[in-house]
């Protein structure tokens, strides 16, 4: 089943970039919801929020080391479900940008609600699992 997730979110994350790469001019904004979401083309140097940008050795150390280390965690197999789940979505987002940035050397932002920086479906993916994983630790009994 993780596998599954893996392959759909980075599967997601990377559709929706190529075709934002190829029909979008970088900075261009088309409007989707006009005054709340639009999709603009944004190349993201750093990390959430576009800090330490042009750290990509270091970026990508720590998203294979974070790979690494949750591949670990997820061959434990006496893990709740909710908290495979979680290490799942974040692996996902940590592979589509780690994708970006030996290929491209940025990643891809394209979601706009203009109230938030610029992010992407991998974005979301980590925010959600993370969110997830710290519910489950904080109010689940026995996540292991």
């Amino acid at each position: 089943m993780i596998l599954i997730i893996v392959f759909v979110i980075l599967s997601l994350d990377q559709l929706s970039k190529y075709i934002i790469l190829h029909n979008l001019q970088l900075g261009q904004s088309i409007p989707v919801v006009k005054g709340i979401f639009y999709l603009t083309l944004v190349q993201n140097r750093g990390a959430a929020f576009g800090v330490l940008k042009n750290q990509l050795p270091v970026f990508i150390i720590t998203a294979l080391v974070a790979i690494f280390l949750i591949i670990s965690a997820l061959k434990n197999k006496r893990y709740k479900a909710i908290y495979a789940f979680a290490l799942a979505l974040i692996m996902s987002g940590a592979i589509g940008n780690l994708i970006d940035r030996i290929f491209l050397g940025y990643v891809v932002d394209f979601l706009d609600f203009r109230v938030w920086p610029v992010f992407n479906v991998a974005d979301s993916a980590i925010t959600m699992g993370a969110v997830i994983l710290g519910w489950s630790v904080l109010f689940e009994k026995n996540v292991s």
